[in-house]
């Protein structure tokens, strides 16, 4: 995991802070809900105030989450640890 991010995980919950590298558009969005629809566990993102469904792409690119914003991603359920690190990892090497 890159050094921005922060871990903080319970027994059926995990969650993952990262500093975006780059805008969350259309591409990095898309990549990141297909990432969160692979797994079992329920999964939200959060930047500022605002908390969508990461596997609704149109929700996650409504965040508006440009470089350098910081965002939770929240997942619970059976595979709560494995989606958040995933997720994480997606987010903190994204490319424009």
């Amino acid at each position: 995991m890159s050094p921005s991010s922060d871990v903080a995980t319970s027994a059926t919950e995990a969650v993952r802070t990262v500093t975006l590298p780059v805008d969350l558009h259309a591409r990095p969005a898309g990549k990141f809900s297909q990432e969160a629809a692979r797994h079992a566990a329920t999964v939200t993102v959060a930047a500022g105030e605002k908390e969508v469904d990461a596997r609704s792409v149109l929700l996650v690119m409504s965040l508006g989450a440009t470089a350098g914003t910081e965002v939770t991603i929240r997942a619970t359920g059976d595979d709560a640890d494995t989606a958040a690190d995933a997720l994480a990892e997606l987010l903190s090497n994204v490319e424009a």
